[in-house]
């Protein structure tokens, strides 16, 4: 299966962590489970057209919950910390949150 840009990039995380992460340039996002470091690097390049400088990744294990006696568990996920080089511009997308 191929995936395109915007499916490796599901969603950003906006946190308080994120956010303060943001004045160096680092961004974060919630990837497809399936996708490796060169991946996320050539979407993010390609979607906000900024040049990135280094990716980390890692994965995230749902965690069990309990309702009375049925237990069920939230989906693993896997989260992305881009650097973006220091000449490049930011991502506007996360401008005025």
């Amino acid at each position: 299966m191929k995936l395109t840009n915007f499916d490796i990039i599901r969603r950003p995380v906006i946190t308080e962590k994120s956010m303060a992460s943001m004045a160096e340039k680092k961004y974060t996002f919630i990837v497809d489970i399936h996708v490796n470091k060169t991946q996320v690097k050539k979407a993010v390049e390609e979607v906000f057209g900024v040049k990135v400088d280094d990716v980390k990744t890692m994965r995230v294990i749902g965690k069990t919950k309990r309702v009375g006696v049925h237990v069920g568990k939230r989906p693993d996920y896997k989260k992305a910390v881009v650097k973006l080089t220091e000449d490049s511009k930011t991502i506007e997308f996360f401008e005025g949150m």
